[in-house]
């Protein structure tokens, strides 16, 4: 297709006629892959006569069309690119970046990266040359174009592991030179243009991603980094030009000679805090730091504080550069020699910049007035913290008192204090209401060091009383919230009056019905710390009811996922008592989830809140079906609230919130009644999730299918429509089989074969062979210990189910021989210990009993009088092991019963040394090295740890939740199973039992006594619990 008729599509592709516009998108899809379409959508790109909206709409198509096929997704998969296309794209793409207007170089931007990301640089050669010769150019379209591809192609090596780094070396070694040339030049120029600051951003930019992880050695050369150190220092300490600033705040903070100063501010900071500090620095890198803490640390510190001047005498300075310049400090906080150059600056730092940062000020009345919703969601933001001054501020604050207390601690305290006195003493009309927020600002957030400090510890309920709980009816909105969340902070501590812990509940409660939101939400966030310190639950109980439909009213106003925390920890309080409100809980709590979710799809951002509070619907609503999971009619109401999102997020839907979904679907399939039909049409969302993304949540969703299988058994095995044996095994059969999963991916498989064996004895012959056969299969070409366990305790497991089945089907398939010479070298493997290598769970131990005991109960012509001496000898001693182990852990638990649980500290008893000012003394810095030196030696005791874990761990290191499910094997006892077995084989075979016993030495016939007398024991328990189990259930 010639470009003309090309141009005419597109311009349909425009058109406010749907019709128009989806025949031009049809055409456009007939002609995508034909030969030379790509570069002929580049002409039009770069056609200065073609209409701007034309060429947007080719810049866009462009872009999706390289995204999704420049590279097949699979390996086997056809290129749709031509490698002719390919290469005339590559050739002619990087040309045009510095001629095309913003608006399309940011969408061939996009293109460059995804050719970078794909071809750089096997396939990509000339690129670098490119870049390193229009560096060298005389025009500055060129240079900006060499200086906006580097940017994309130093990007992709930013987070990359030191291996995947190697091509940054080459990047540095043949740009670096000039770039610090440009820059140079560009520093030099007197009153500079806008674009001469996007010229420097780009090289800021550039040198961020080089040395984000790993300075390059290049760079290590005394000289060149004193080159570029040099105008980075220049850049910092030069004032942003006052003409053409914006006057709006958006616009201003991200005007280019701001974002020049930021970046700047931004590299500093990460060679001081990553390359610049003698922590954790390999010996290579030791010299640096030491270099960079004597020549540049104490500059760039200096010039810090003259910046954050500028807020102290009404000034601008960015939100973020003023965060990092903060981060800069508390970072220097640890350092003798950064701290004392800080010191004599110290009060004015902190009384007159950092603590007017943590007052409210005019931009929070605005929002608070025009916007509630955005002043909460951004007040409960994480992500706003890491840019937000405020939050620096009070990191800052919490970094000095705690690392250098003994010398700003009571300073601070007063300064405080004295606010609250101004404050109390004034008139109304005249009261600093921004600066006693500020104030209990500071208040809270010292909380930790606060309570744990004298005499301040001793004065917290008075203070408290005198200058918190009065701000509940304050005529001011934001005090009113403060109140409440430093009221929060403080609600563990022992208050010698109760009244007054009861009076701010009070207040908190009436919180949640104040007029401003912002207060409404606050108080629900206190209200969870509240709950959590009630000691005596009738100050709640009462109000139960007001409360929940306080919390569900503002759930439908904001999506915050710190309502939902407070709801979990009244439920989780009260347990079984909100079985009343456990329907209508969920049935809020699932339109909450579903408005969240509904935000979140309209949402750009991945870490919507909409996106986090639906989570926390989801966890909410599991922590109520446990708190009421022994009332199990409470499920059968709950089921059908719940269903609608089970369904759709148990599909791709619900990627994001799958792992929280099936908790859900596996509370209700364990402790409803009977698993309803409506709860079974879930079972092939959830397989064919497995089969096509969800392999990482495989763990997850066996839970739930052992539930179907253990507490459905007579279902799983009866149904043909779906046949849900047969779609097990296309699951199981599948991921066995697949050569591209590791050992760890595969584990829930040979799980859910045991699961089947377990619950479905005499209903599954017909799949013992073939489950047989991919477990042998498996067995061969996998290289994990624990793995080859449990593959193993699925013969094991077949053997319990049927012993001379699964025998005979060993013998058929060849395998016989080769299987148990396998079983019996992993059980005789020990570790420097003696405790057994392998089979190291109780569970383990159990299966391997019970397979073992199950083939000493086959007739002599099924096993010969060699082979049953060496299972019966295998047998003793995995039983005598099993009995070790159920003591040690029966020993553990009585000590942790017996543990003094008043011996944790709280609040009030805390060792002072915890809160004590740990000052650095005159060796600090020393003593930072001799840490490093300590977390070296650590981190290499873990290594050799991970690395001879399985030669000798006497950690139970395969503990997992599967220890938990229930299974009919549960009731078995395998010293009863085995000495019954011998009992029958003694009656039925004399001669056979005579033979066996005669052949056991010494130690093996002490073993079988013991076991013997174990298992009659065990038997008088059992019985025993049985008649207590029936006396409870008589007197209930």
């Amino acid at each position: 297709m010639d470009l003309p008729s090309l141009a005419v599509i597109l311009q349909a592709a425009l058109s406010p006629n749907p019709d128009e516009r989806k025949a031009a998108e049809h055409s456009l899809d007939q002609i995508q892959f034909t030969p030379q379409h790509l570069v002929r959508m580049l002409q039009i790109i770069v056609d200065n006569n073609c209409d701007m909206a034309v060429r947007q709409v080719a810049s866009i198509h462009f872009k999706n069309f390289i995204a999704k096929y420049w590279t097949p997704n699979e390996p086997n998969e056809q290129q749709k690119i031509s490698l002719n296309d390919k290469n005339l794209v590559r050739e002619n793409i990087l040309h045009f970046v510095p001629q095309v207007p913003l608006l399309l170089r940011v969408q061939l931007g996009e293109c460059i990266k995804t050719i970078i990301h794909a071809d750089y640089p096997e396939q990509w050669r000339i690129l670098l040359d490119w870049v390193k010769h229009n560096l060298q150019a005389q025009q500055q379209p060129q240079v900006y174009g060499a200086l906006f591809v580097l940017r994309i192609l130093a990007r992709k090596y930013e987070f990359k592991s030191e291996e995947e780094r190697i091509p940054v070396s080459r990047i540095v070694e043949e740009t670096f030179p000039h770039l610090l040339n440009i820059f140079n030049s560009l520093v030099q120029i007197v009153n500079p243009s806008l674009e001469i600051a996007d010229l420097i951003k780009l090289i800021c930019k550039i040198f961020w991603s080089s040395i984000y992880l790993e300075i390059p050695k290049q760079l290590l050369d005394q000289n060149v980094f004193d080159g570029w150190m040099a105008l980075f220092l220049n850049i910092l300490e030069r004032p942003v030009p006052l003409e053409g600033q914006p006057v709006d705040p958006e616009l201003r903070k991200s005007w280019g000679w701001w974002k020049v100063k930021k970046w700047t501010v931004h590299i500093l900071n990460r060679l001081y805090t990553r390359f610049g500090d003698l922590k954790l620095r390999n010996p290579e890198n030791r010299a640096f730091a030491q270099m960079f803490q004597k020549n540049y640390a104490g500059k760039i510190l200096e010039r810090h504080l003259i910046l954050l001047n500028a807020i102290r005498v009404g000034g601008y300075l960015p939100d973020r550069v003023t965060n990092l310049i903060l981060q800069y400090l508390s970072s220097s906080i640890t350092k003798n020699s950064m701290y004392n150059l800080l010191q004599p600056q110290l009060g004015v730092l902190l009384f007159e910049i950092v603590f007017p940062l943590m007052c409210f000020n005019d931009n929070d009345q605005k929002l608070w007035d025009e916007d509630p919703h955005e002043y909460v969601r951004k007040g409960y933001d994480i992500i706003e913290d890491l840019y937000s001054p405020r939050t620096a501020a009070m990191d800052f604050v919490s970094e000095l008192v705690r690392k250098r207390g003994k010398d700003n601690l009571h300073k601070f305290i007063q300064f405080i204090v004295e606010i609250f006195k101004r404050y109390d003493e004034v008139p109304v009309e005249y009261k600093p209401y921004r600066q006693k927020d500020g104030a209990l600002l500071a208040v809270g957030a010292l909380c930790d060091k606060l309570k744990q400090t004298e005499p301040y510890k001793s004065e917290l309920e008075r203070m408290l009383v005198q200058h918190v709980f009065p701000e509940f009816n304050s005529p001011v909105g934001h005090l009113r919230a403060k109140a409440a969340w430093v009221a929060g902070q403080y609600a563990h501590i022992n208050f010698s009056d109760s009244n007054n812990f009861r009076s701010a509940l009070h207040c908190v409660v009436s919180g949640l019905r104040d007029l401003e939101l912002p207060v409404r939400v606050d108080s629900v966030f206190a209200l969870r710390s509240f709950v959590e310190a009630c000691r005596d639950l009738n100050e709640i109980r009462p109000i139960l009811p007001q409360l929940l439909d306080e919390i569900f009213k503002l759930m439908n106003e904001v999506e915050n996922e710190d309502l939902v925390f407070t709801l979990e920890t009244i439920v989780d309080k009260f347990g079984e008592e909100m079985a009343p409100y456990a329907l209508g809980l969920c049935q809020n709590l699932a339109a909450a989830f579903w408005r969240c979710m509904n935000t979140a799809e309209n949402g750009d951002e991945a870490d919507d809140p909409g996106a986090l509070a639906a989570v926390g619907c989801l966890r909410a609503i599991s922590t109520i079906l446990e708190s009421v999971s022994r009332l199990p009619h409470l499920f059968v109401q709950i089921e059908q609230t719940l269903l609608p999102i089970m369904r759709r997020m148990l599909t791709t839907d619900g990627q994001e919130v799958f792992e929280e979904v099936l908790e859900i679907v596996s509370y209700m399939t364990f402790f409803s009644p009977t698993i309803s039909l409506d709860m079974w049409s879930l079972w092939p969302l959830m397989v064919e999730a497995l089969a096509d993304w969800a392999i990482d949540f495989f763990p997850n969703i066996l839970v739930p299918l052992d539930n179907y299988i253990s507490r459905g058994t007579a279902h799983f095995c009866t149904c043909k429509e779906p046949d849900y044996q047969r779609s097990l095994w296309n699951m199981i059969s599948t991921i066995m089989a697949d050569k591209n999963l590791e050992d760890n991916d595969i584990e829930p498989a040979p799980k859910l074969i045991q699961v089947v064996f377990q619950n479905c004895r005499g209903q599954v012959d017909h799949w013992t062979e073939p489950y047989l056969r991919i477990t042998v299969e498996r067995l061969r070409r996998t290289e994990k210990s624990r793995l080859r366990c449990l593959l193993m305790e699925v013969v094991a497991d077949a053997l319990y189910y049927n012993a001379s089945l699964t025998l005979g089907l060993l013998h058929k398939l060849g395998v016989a021989t080769e299987v148990f010479n396998l079983w019996f070298q992993l059980l005789q493997q020990v570790r420097k210990s003696g405790l057994m290598a392998n089979f190291k769970r109780e569970l383990d131990k159990k299966v391997c009993c019970l397979g073992l005991t199950s083939l000493l109960a086959l007739p002599a012509d099924q096993l010969p009088g060699e082979v049953l001496g060496r299972v019966f000898r295998a047998n003793l001693d995995l039983l005598v092991a099993y009995k070790d182990q159920v003591a040690e852990a029966a020993k553990e638990e009585e000590a942790e019963d017996d543990d003094d649980m008043d011996g944790f500290p709280t609040d009030d008893d805390e060792e002072e040394g915890d809160g004590s000012d740990k000052e650095m003394g005159e060796d600090a810095e020393d003593g930072d090295e001799a840490d490093s030196l300590r977390l070296q030696k650590l981190a290499a005791q873990a290594r050799a740890f991970r690395a001879n874990d399985d030669d000798d761990d006497d950690t139970d290191d395969y503990f997992s939740d599967d220890e938990e499910l229930q299974s009919p094997i549960d009731e078995v006892d395998p010293f009863v199973f085995f000495v019954d077995t011998i009992k029958v084989m003694q009656a039925s075979d004399p001669m056979r039992f005579q033979n066996l016993t005669q052949t056991l030495d010494f130690h093996y016939q002490a073993r079988a006594n013991g076991v013997a007398q174990h298992a009659e024991q065990r038997r008088a328990e059992i019985e025993k619990e049985k008649i207590e189990e029936a006396s409870a259930a008589a007197a209930l």
